[in-house]
């Protein structure tokens, strides 16, 4: 996943292995626990559709977006 926190405040979490696939939270736990939420709904609206699952969302990896400020 990409974790990005947002200037307004809170993370939105974006998942390039699902196109559209995405959720946001206040902190960043709850964005994390939100992105566990809609992955599941997400491959199992995928298997209920008989769609393929994509083959690199079995590869756990998350990259956490952060702004550097100088």
């Amino acid at each position: 996943v990409i974790l990005q926190p947002e200037e307004e405040g809170g993370y939105s979490v974006f998942v390039p292995a699902l196109p559209g696939c995405m959720t946001q939270g206040e902190t960043r736990e709850e964005a994390l626990e939100n992105a566990q939420d809609i992955i599941k709904l997400w491959l199992a609206d995928l298997i209920a559709e008989n769609k393929p699952v994509p083959p690199d969302i079995t590869q756990p990896v998350m990259v956490e977006r952060v702004q550097i400020v100088a």
